[in-house]
């Protein structure tokens, strides 16, 4: 039957359809198998064989799998695991021409002369074997298939510049892995396909590339053997590789084999190169156009004639010569490598003692080096197996599951994960063989389960560090146009057929910044045609929003709830600034003016609500002549003019005018003028908008926080920042204009030119420490005198009941404030007091006083004592332990001495220097380097100075106020001037 069996080879370049071919013929006989260069190529015909006939008759047999179904009739396998003996109807060789590789060639040519089917056999390959094949197969037919498209070279270009569906070769992972990160950070991502990759990961990176998730594939030249993709070009990124050996150039008719992988069916292909290769020379580029290549002279061949006498013998027969002159001998293989390794171990030459332990040895010798470490590494595997094998007949299930439980874990990198997906290959290979471990199923099973594991977790990892999903999945749907879904969470996070993209803040998208280069153009693209109808529907959902979703900055930002939606800018009018929406342009025109107009609409709404009686004083067209004026610079001064300023208008105002400006809420104080209403905190915090905004500032002040009476006055802070906050800076601190006005009117009553302390209502507007209300009036114009004295103690006086009804009525009149009109206080001391056209202040809340005592150490407070002391500073301590001690006085405080108070006197400096007060009747009476003597009478008691026992009265000074002034005489030309007299007379 075989003497009449049909033998013929079918050569061609790629795209040709031999293997479909092959496939086709072989489904026509009743049994048939196939040899495949790849494990990889082996399992994707498997798959195609099994879709046509089902799993129940199709096998499976590569080096590191065997799928074996009862009733196999069709055997797919990689060439090295063709078995022999089959008997099989049909039998293909694929990729013939690697007769000549120089690691593999032997097995090639092996099946080339020894392999036959009983009715039909095929090879299939290149138009360089012809010579070969037809010098040692006797009658061999031949049939020459053209490529389907053509291929074209189209020289070199960069990796940015190549376009969708190429596929970029390189020879090293090294490379390959740098090729593809590029991809991700320019083109979005790419496909990783290698040999050393298992099937399963293989075929999850090519359906990546093959479902348009990526339009990129970066591989090694394993793609030239037969994997049959959607390529239109082939960019190869290098022209040399390690044969593992040497590094060498690539033959044309290698460069051929992978470039024919682009222009699968009737589309054409090109080829070219990219990265650090250099071009093609014309003549290369033109043979791989046009398949001419030059002729394959002689095979790789050894010997099949194994003798298994001893080690000795079976090495001799591999290294046996062949005797035709096409044939040469091959290069000394990683199996014979082992074999020689381990024949020189003494103890394998002891197991080794008999033809049968010989062939397991040599079966032990061909599991392949899939971990790549060293040969001595795999040599001492191969001992540890071999001496298993041999001593017990099989691996012991103990030391195999320590093995693979070692192996079986998915963390890792991309390298730790092949590594392990290398070391488990080692085991899966020992797996498959007949009678080498004792549970055959389990152990398949198992370490095919681990394998398929690492190798879904090693596409994970590869896919999350080669392939930017979002990038290519946005791509894919702008290429296709097709309508982009975009969806905005409450967190104003986009995304955009799923994918993260960046955020919406109001109507201004940002972008992911982590999205760089062409991945940032694609985002965006996506993000405009994606987000266009949120704009309008936000923008309408904006525009009928209340006002209480919106509000404004410090620093003149408008804002919709916690997004920047605007800012304000200065306008013609103080009180009628502008707005500038923060729309992006892709948003449209329309959106951006729906935007505004609403801004607009709130900012007019708040300034008419906050600044009310602002307004009403403008609009007010009963004002005439100074008092209209007056108005105008009150609004150009939004509420706020310190005194100083206009002093001359306010003196050119009648009373008619002020009468008029008063209704509108204005209050002339000694100080400032101002309108109370707009002293609030969301008034004052509106004004140092609108005023910064007026001034052009590029940073505006803050406001103070609200109900604070006194500030901290920052150096270098403009007057002018206190005076729009409604504050008066006064040395350290700064005190709020209606505050300062009520504390005028009590500075008032006092004796600015003799001098005067202050009192408890003082401190109680402040909220200040004594020693703060000390600095606070330098700031103000009075000079502060410290001094100290005894501190006299409330239990130790001794008030008359009658004196303290009356000191209680004091207290009484004291808690009330008296009002003050505009007439200057007939006082010494106004003299020099600018302004005294004073009005009382409006009393205020109790949450804008902060209670002085609480603010204030006791030390610092001056106590009240009704009456005076009845014994002298100078009675001398009792030394007589059965003294007598007064009532109320404590025998430890006499021994230690009388405790000492600090009280500042206060007199009016106006803006002359400092100067030393008089001595005369005009001052206080200082001694001892100037301290204060004592104190004033004012109900209060008498207390003595420091260190001083002599009464108050020794040194008395009178006092007299200024002469009266002479009455003018009445002219008596006047016509009136009887009646004049008349009243004179009567008074």
């Amino acid at each position: 039957m075989a003497g009449h069996a049909r033998v013929a080879a079918i050569l061609g370049p790629t795209n040709t359809g031999k293997t479909h071919y092959a496939i086709e013929r072989m489904l026509g006989y009743r049994s048939g198998m196939i040899g495949l260069p790849l494990r990889l190529l082996a399992r994707e015909v498997y798959d195609k064989i099994v879709a046509a006939r089902g799993p129940s008759v199709v096998a499976l047999v590569t080096g590191e799998e065997r799928i074996v179904p009862p009733r196999a009739q069709y055997w797919v396998c990689t060439v090295e695991a063709m078995p022999e003996g089959m008997g099989c109807d049909f039998v293909g060789i694929d990729e013939i021409q690697l007769c000549a590789d120089p690691e593999r060639g032997h097995v090639f040519t092996d099946r080339l002369l020894r392999m036959r089917g009983t009715h039909e056999t095929l090879f299939m390959g290149s138009d360089t074997m012809r010579g070969p094949i037809s010098e040692l197969v006797k009658g061999c037919e031949f049939v020459r298939r053209e490529r389907m498209s053509q291929l074209s070279y189209t020289g070199s270009k960069k990796i940015s510049r190549l376009q969708p569906r190429t596929a970029i070769v390189g020879f090293s992972i090294e490379n390959v892995y740098a090729i593809a990160e590029l991809l991700r950070r320019q083109k979005g991502g790419a496909a990783v396909v290698m040999g050393a990759l298992s099937p399963r990961t293989r075929n999850a990176q090519v359906d990546l590339y093959q479902n348009g998730e990526v339009d990129f594939l970066v591989a090694t030249d394993a793609i030239g053997m037969g994997l049959n993709l959607d390529i239109n070009h082939v960019a190869f990124s290098s022209l040399t590789k390690f044969d593992g050996r040497r590094m060498r150039p690539l033959m044309p008719n290698e460069l051929a084999q992978i470039a024919g992988r682009a222009g699968r069916g009737m589309s054409n292909g090109t080829f070219g190169v990219t990265g650090e290769a250099g071009p093609l020379p014309d003549e290369v580029a033109e043979a791989i156009c046009n398949h001419r290549f030059t002729p394959l002279r002689k095979l790789n061949w050894r010997s099949a004639d194994l003798r298994f006498g001893s080690i000795e013998t079976l090495v001799a027969s591999l290294e046996a010569p062949p005797q035709d002159e096409r044939l040469v001998k091959a290069r000394e293989a990683d199996d014979l490598q082992a074999l020689k390794a381990l024949g020189s171990v003494a103890e394998v030459q002891a197991r080794a003692s008999d033809p049968k332990s010989v062939q397991l040895l040599w079966d032990v010798c061909r599991i392949p080096d899939f971990r790549g470490i060293s040969h001595a590494e795999h040599a001492g595997l191969l001992e540890v197996i071999y001496g298993h094998l041999h001593q017990r007949g099989a691996i012991p299930d103990d030391f195999l599951g320590r093995q693979v439980n070692r192996i079986d874990r998915t963390d890792g990198d991309i390298d730790t994960l092949s590594k392990r997906l290398a070391y488990i290959r080692t085991w899966t290979y020992v797996a498959q063989r007949r009678g080498w471990v004792h549970d055959e199923s389990h152990w398949r099973g198992l370490t095919r389960a681990v394998e398929d594991r690492l190798s879904d977790a090693l596409h994970e990892r590869l896919t999350q560090r080669f392939v930017d999903r979002r990038t290519s999945v946005l791509l894919r749907r702008l290429k296709q146009k097709e309508a982009l879904l975009a969806e905005v969470n409450d967190k104003g996070e986009v995304t955009v057929e799923g994918e993260f993209v960046g955020r919406l803040e109001g109507f201004r998208f940002r972008q992911d910044k982590d999205a760089t280069g062409q991945e940032a153009k694609t985002l965006k693209a996506a993000s405009i045609q994606a987000l266009a109808p949120h704009f309008h529907l936000r923008a309408d959902r904006f525009y009928n929003a209340p006002d209480t979703e919106m509000d404004y900055t410090e620093q003149g930002g408008l804002m919709w709830g916690d997004q920047a939606v605007g800012k304000l800018t200065a306008g013609d009018d103080p009180l009628k600034p502008r707005v500038v929406a923060f729309v992006d342009d892709e948003a449209g025109a329309d959106v951006a003016q729906k935007v505004q107009r609403r801004l607009q609409h709130f900012i007019d709404r708040k300034i008419a609500a906050l600044f009310e009686p602002l307004i009403n004083l403008q609009k007010d067209e009963t004002l005439n002549g100074l008092a209209r004026g007056f108005a105008f610079r009150m609004v150009e001064a939004l509420g706020i003019l310190p005194r100083a300023d206009v002093a001359d208008d306010v003196k050119g105002l009648d009373q008619d005018a002020r009468g008029m400006l008063r209704k509108h809420g204005i209050r002339f104080g000694q100080f400032t003028i101002f309108m109370p209403l707009l002293l609030k905190p969301a008034p004052t915090r509106l004004r140092l908008v609108l005023w910064s905004l007026s001034k052009n500032l590029d940073v505006f002040p803050e406001a103070p926080p609200p109900g604070l009476v006194t500030v901290p006055n920052t150096p270098g802070t403009p007057s002018e920042h206190h005076t729009v906050s409604g504050y008066r800076a006064a040395g350290d601190r700064a005190i709020r204009i209606d505050m300062l006005e009520r504390l005028a009117d009590l500075l008032r009553a006092q004796d600015s030119r003799g001098g005067f302390e202050a009192n408890p209502d003082m401190l109680s507007i402040t909220g200040l420490t004594l020693e703060q209300f000390a600095d606070l009036m330098g700031g103000l114009g009075y000079k502060a005198e410290k001094g100290e004295r005894e501190k006299v103690r409330a239990v130790d006086a001794v008030v008359p009941e009658a004196d303290a009804a009356t000191a209680t009525e004091q207290d009484a009149e004291t808690d009330g404030v008296v009002p003050v009109e505009d007439t200057p206080v007939m006082d010494v001391a106004q003299e020099d007091v600018p302004g005294t056209d004073a009005e009382p202040s409006a009393a205020p809340e109790a949450a804008d006083v902060p209670d002085a005592a609480a603010a204030m150490p006791d030390d610092e407070v001056a106590p009240v004592a009704d009456a005076p002391l009845d014994t002298p500073d100078e009675t001398p301590v009792p030394t007589n332990s059965e003294t007598e001690i007064d009532p109320g006085a404590a025998p430890d405080a006499a021994l230690a001495g009388p405790e000492t108070e600090v009280f500042y006197v206060f007199t009016w400096r106006g803006n002359r220097p400092d100067r030393q007060p008089r001595r005369d009747g005009g001052g206080k009476g200082r001694r001892d380097g100037g301290k204060p003597q004592g104190d004033r009478p004012r109900g209060k008691g008498k207390p003595k100075g420091k260190g001083q026992g002599q009464p108050r009265d020794a040194g008395a000074k009178s006092f007299q106020s200024r002469p009266p002034k002479k009455e003018k005489q009445i002219d008596p030309d006047n016509p009136f001037a009887a009646a004049l007299m008349g009243l004179k007379n009567k008074d």
